[in-house]
């Protein structure tokens, strides 16, 4: 990934963490324009994906939780159009169809900062950093077993995979989790617990100027 490091309008809270540990409720509250990493997620059909043999059937299938799974080239372009411009068209993603289903625009409407928030948004930290672009990075996490509870009935009440895989995916989670946790910080990110993450946060908003510059033209 290559980018200018400049000067830009709005910067980019980074909001990491293990599946389910409650990243999406922290940048929903804090009522910021938000960006979804996992939108990034590649389709199914893409050459070249990383393979684990935890389906249902017991045969290979694609392993979502591998970052190679993901585009982050393509999640820091849009980042940088979103800090240079306020404005970009990003992918709708399907998690139960493991494709692509549309496209829909992010609009910062003038806001100085916004979320992205993803399983891999840590994987882009150190380039958002370079390009001069981030505000923040916090990796998000819970108790593992609230974690693993809060997962597992998320991932059921929106069918993103049938229930015997979703079970077998966040035991392997489980058990990883820590690992994880450790890499995430080591990419850059800030631990903290849900609750802590949004007071920190919104003490840093309380900081940040309204931004009163024009945008260019998208």
């Amino acid at each position: 990934m290559t980018g200018a490091v400049h000067r830009v309008p709005a910067k980019v809270v980074v909001l990491a963490g293990p599946s389910g540990s409650g990243k999406s409720r922290v940048a929903n509250r804090l009522g910021l324009p938000m960006l979804r990493l996992d939108d990034f997620y590649r389709e199914a059909d893409e050459p070249g994906l990383p393979r684990t043999d935890f389906a249902a059937s017991g045969s290979a299938s694609v392993d979502w939780d591998d970052p190679a799974s993901w585009d982050a080239a393509a999640a820091c372009e849009a980042i940088e159009r979103l800090c240079e411009v306020g404005v970009a068209d990003v992918p709708i993603y399907d998690i139960a169809r493991s494709a692509r289903t549309g496209c829909h625009r992010v609009d910062l409407d003038a806001s100085p900062v916004f979320v992205a928030e993803g399983l891999f948004a840590a994987e882009i930290v150190g380039e958002t950093r370079r390009r001069g672009l981030l505000a923040e990075a916090i990796c998000v996490r819970h108790n593992r077993l609230v974690t693993f509870f809060l997962r597992f009935v998320r991932d059921v009440r929106e069918r993103r995979k049938p229930p015997v895989v979703l079970l077998r995916r966040g035991w392997r989670l489980f058990r990883a989790e820590p690992r994880l946790v450790t890499r995430m910080v080591r990419l850059g990110c800030k631990p903290m617990t849900p609750r802590r993450t949004e007071r920190h946060l919104r003490r840093l908003l309380a900081g940040t100027p309204h931004s009163t510059r024009q945008r260019r033209p998208a």
